[in-house]
């Protein structure tokens, strides 16, 4: 519909609608302006992993390439490509595409000679960035959603070209493109979405697109996403070279007069999303940020291939929409850049249109193209750039463009607001979050970018009163071999960083799975563990048995209770603090003094009185079972002594919290208010020996704990005569601290009113198993 720059041909058509119709199209409209101007969550990148030219097979590998630079350009194949059959080819390429641990992932070696590189590697990066998200633990990864990039499928022509009459089974499984997020998500039983994406260069950030799609729409709880590009067959790079697409130095000249094309590139790079605000409240491990993304189309332009400068223009603006951010909020534009005389015009002018606007004086946008440093990664391309504005945003360093010796004439440099990053500049917080967009175009014309963001700051954590004295290491692997590389990797970790102690080691613990072959180490500084682990030989690794050995866990009852227990475990660590602070707020009504004081303050003094004692006790091991738990400790089954019943019964799901704490406040009330004193002895004896002594005594039986371990129970004169009788006949004793003749007749005063109260409890089966 064509309209006048006044709306009046809007307003005709308004004016001939019924009224009804009229209030209906007013609340769609106002709608609709609500919903656009709604920002889409925001997404944290909590999980990284990358293989790129130049050895930078980790971030910290990668980013030091980005600041030092390289020329990872080789013109001959190593011999691992030989071994594979992958032809001599120019390019930039990765190391040791043909190392696979088949045995880590339950693979058969036959299956494994079937499986394309691309599946081997991503299958290993998907891994490493769970575990660096600390994910590792299969119950952290069951709703995780999977989106790859990928666009050539050439280890089928290789199998197929080398030894037609080997072809087996496996050769679709281990060849075709879908089955590279599938068998992902099958071995590492991963039930979200997943799928590859191949729109040529584009795959690789389309696919994060996907992700960020995915996460937004809740299809799943976490979500990785990247690419991989491996070239492995000569087929393509003689067709890009006849089309004039390829460089002849070998250098991607991005933005320069010399640019005469790209060189083509291996990698390989996947991120672990999760929404922000869940990530915030989950204490994940933010790197960056997502605001925004858009794909789109180049339609019709000046050819197949050939970018469209309005379509980009177009994409740029629906990202920086979708983040609700204004143009001049971006700082720097991680550009697709390939280095061809006809796309980096286009591609410069579009950003010039966009970023004009409101942009301050001498802060001009800066940009440049991480293919100066690792080549043209193609699928690989988008996450290449998305990795690369992580690791300057984390090195606080934008890291400079290569190759740019004469720019480019065919751009109007000096009418744009646009600065080639060509040396190192810091890029340190200030004001505002520090931002950048990320573009890939696919030759397909499928063009996707990014906006990015700084992870917040971690919020301050309240300061311990004291932090624990000692820390454990538990490190693991499925070979001996396998163990001591992974120490070694410990090792550097170590010697590079400041991590505190506290969270390398409970990251180690928690966040990583735990195979047969382990080792643990305790240290009191980071120093001290380096050493420890510098001296750990082979001898030093141990497996564990092929069954892991059940777990049980007794809560103890009344008489273990001492004043102080748990004020070290309170001051430490702050989930035993915050589990012990809700008992408080269950027993605070009832109890009417704080837990803290109670146990080790000022209200010390009552401990002993069984109206305090049995919350006390319940309350510290509610919490050391939280606590147990949360360090990745899950008992088979959970049983307890007297007052320990009702905490085992908690843990295990019988009843909740609050109905524990009702329980047990009321028992312990009830017992000091309906029942008199009395008291308790253990006699180290035999049964036998015990029955003699006791002969006319009104004591009750209380417990056996042992052969040779007898608990006796009731009033306080007729244990003072047991006891004399022990030490005539030279019995062991040894009195238990309690106000009460626990477990004996002197008990039957309370029964009826608990009984009522137990009855109005709500109980469930036990999600562990409990033994009553």
């Amino acid at each position: 519909m064509q309209r006048s720059s006044d709306g009046s041909n809007l307003k005709s058509r308004l004016k001939n609608l019924p009224r009804a119709k009229l209030e209906l199209f007013a609340a769609s409209l106002a709608e609709q302006l609500e919903a656009a101007g709604e920002q889409a969550p925001a997404l944290a990148v909590i999980g990284v992993a990358c293989r790129f030219p130049g050895k930078a097979d980790s971030l910290t590998a990668y980013s030091q390439l980005l600041s030092e630079g390289g020329e990872p350009f080789a013109s001959v194949a190593d011999p691992a490509r030989v071994a594979l059959g992958v032809p001599g080819v120019g390019g930039c390429f990765l190391d040791g595409i043909d190392a696979f641990d088949a045995e880590f992932f339950g693979i058969t070696p036959r299956e494994a000679a079937s499986m394309d590189p691309q599946q081997r590697i991503m299958l290993e990066l998907v891994w490493e960035a769970l575990e660096d998200a600390g994910h590792g633990q299969p119950s952290a990864r069951r709703n995780v959603g999977v989106f790859l990039g990928l666009a050539a499928t050439e280890f089928q022509h290789l199998l197929r070209e080398q030894a037609p009459e080997t072809l087996d089974a496996y050769f679709g499984t281990g060849s075709y493109a879908s089955v590279i997020a599938g068998r992902i998500s099958y071995l590492l039983d991963l039930a979200g979405p997943s799928m590859v994406i191949d729109t040529a260069c584009s795959s690789s950030l389309v696919a994060l697109h996907q992700a960020c799609l995915a996460l937004r729409a809740g299809q799943c709880e976490v979500a990785v996403a990247g690419g991989i590009n491996l070239l492995l067959t000569p087929e393509p790079d003689t067709a890009f070279r006849k089309a004039g697409m390829l460089a002849d130095d070998g250098r991607c000249k991005t933005f320069d007069s010399a640019a005469d094309g790209y060189v083509r590139a291996e990698g390989a790079g996947v991120v672990v999303l999760k929404p922000l605000e869940q990530a915030l409240a989950d204490g994940d491990p933010i790197r960056m940020v997502i605001r925004g993304s858009a794909v789109n189309q180049d339609g019709r332009s000046q050819g197949l291939t050939a970018p469209n400068g309005v379509a980009q223009e177009q994409l740029i603006r629906a990202a920086l929409h979708d983040a609700q951010l204004a143009p001049a909020e971006i700082d720097y534009v991680e550009a697709h850049g390939t280095g061809t005389a006809l796309g980096d015009p286009i591609e410069v002018h579009a950003l010039g249109r966009v970023f004009a606007a409101d942009r301050p004086a001498g802060a001009p946008l800066q940009i440049g193209s991480v293919k100066t440093v690792i080549g043209h990664a193609e699928a690989a391309a988008g996450i290449a750039g998305v990795i690369k504005v992580l690791a300057a945003l984390e090195a606080d360093t934008l890291f400079p463009h290569r190759h740019l010796v004469q720019p480019s004439p065919h751009i109007r440099w000096a009418s744009l607001p646009l600065q080639v990053t060509t040396s190192a500049q810091a890029w340190s917080r200030s004001g505002r979050p520090r931002r950048a967009g990320v573009s890939s175009f696919g030759f397909s014309g499928t063009n996707a970018h990014v906006i990015v963001e700084e992870a917040p700051l971690p919020s301050e954590r309240p300061p311990l009163a004291q932090e624990r004295p000692r820390h454990l290491l538990a490190l693991s692997a499925k070979s001996r071999p396998a163990l001591l590389e992974l120490v070694g990797r410990y090792r550097e970790r170590l010697a590079q960083g400041e991590e505190p102690l506290a969270d390398l080691c409970y990251t180690a613990n928690v966040g990583r799975n735990h195979f047969r072959w382990r080792t643990a180490q305790p240290a009191a500084t980071r120093e001290e563990l380096a050493q420890q682990l510098a001296g750990l030989g082979a001898e030093a690794l141990h497996e564990a048995g092929i069954a892991a050995p059940k777990l049980a866990w007794l809560f103890s009852g009344q008489g273990s209770q001492y004043v102080g227990m748990g004020q070290a475990l309170y001051e430490s660590q702050p989930l035993f603090r915050q589990a012990l602070e809700e008992c408080d707020a269950q027993l605070a009504e009832e109890l009417g003094v704080a837990l803290p004081a109670l146990l080790w303050g000022e209200q010390g003094e009552w401990l002993n009185n069984t109206r305090y004692t049995q919350p006390a006790l319940f309350a510290l091991e509610y919490a050391l079972g939280r606590l147990w738990q949360s360090w990745g400790v899950e008992p088979d089954a959970l049983l307890g002594h007297s007052v320990g019943e009702y905490a085992a019964a908690v843990l295990s799901g019988v009843f909740s919290l609050a109905d524990g704490a009702r329980l047990i406040a009321a028992r312990g009330r009830l017992m000091a208010e309906r029942c008199g004193p009395g008291a308790m002895v253990a006699l180290l004896a035999e049964e036998g020996q015990v029955q003699g002594l006791l002969a006319n005594l009104p004591i009750s039986w209380a417990a056996t704990n042992g052969e040779r371990n007898q608990v006796l129970s009731g009033a306080s004169e007729a244990i003072d005569e047991l006891v004399a009788r022990a030490e005539q006949a030279g019995v062991e004793w040894r009195r238990l601290e309690v106000s009460h003749a626990f477990h004996s007749d002197l008990m039957e005063p309370m029964l009826a009113e608990f009984l009522a109260l137990a009855q109005g409890i709500q109980y469930q089966a036990p999600r562990l198993r409990f033994i009553s």
